[in-house]
C-alpha cells in the first residue's frame, strides 16, 4: 500500500480533525473513569457487606464475600477496560496528531525550497 501524497490544506485539515477528536476523548476518558470509580465504590461496598454478614472464620469471610459479589467485581472489570481502552485511544490520538504535524513541517520545508536552484 502507497503512502498518501499531502498537500498543506490537507494536512492541517486532518490536524484540525485530530485536535477535535482528541477534545471530546478527554469527555469520553472522564466518563469511563468516572463510571469505573462508580463500580470499585459498588465492589467494595458489596463486598465489605458481604464480608461482614458471613459467619464464620475470616478466611471462610473472605471467600464468601468474593462469591457473592461476582457481579459487582465483573461489572467493575469491565468498566476498567472501557476506561483502558479510551486512555489507549486518547494516546494513539496524540501520537497520530505528532506524526501529522511531523508531515506538515516536513511539507512545509518543501514547499519553502521549491524552484530554488534552478537556471543557476
Amino acid at each position: 500500500m502507497s503512502e498518501p501524497i499531502w498537500n498543506p490544506l490537507q494536512v492541517e485539515e486532518r490536524i484540525a480533525g485530530i485536535s477535535n477528536r482528541i477534545a471530546k476523548s478527554v469527555t469520553v476518558c472522564s466518563s469511563a473513569y468516572r463510571e469505573f470509580m462508580r463500580c470499585d465504590l459498588d465492589y467494595d461496598r458489596a463486598y465489605a457487606h458481604a464480608y461482614m454478614a458471613h459467619d464464620g472464620p475470616a478466611h471462610e469471610k473472605k471467600y464468601a464475600a468474593e462469591l457473592a459479589t461476582y457481579d459487582e467485581r465483573q461489572a467493575r472489570d469491565v468498566a476498567d477496560v472501557a476506561y483502558r481502552h479510551a486512555d489507549r485511544l486518547a494516546r494513539a490520538l496524540e501520537a497520530e496528531l505528532r506524526a501529522m504535524q511531523s508531515i506538515g513541517a516536513s511539507i512545509r520545508m518543501q514547499y519553502g525550497v521549491a524552484g530554488r536552484g534552478e537556471g543557476a
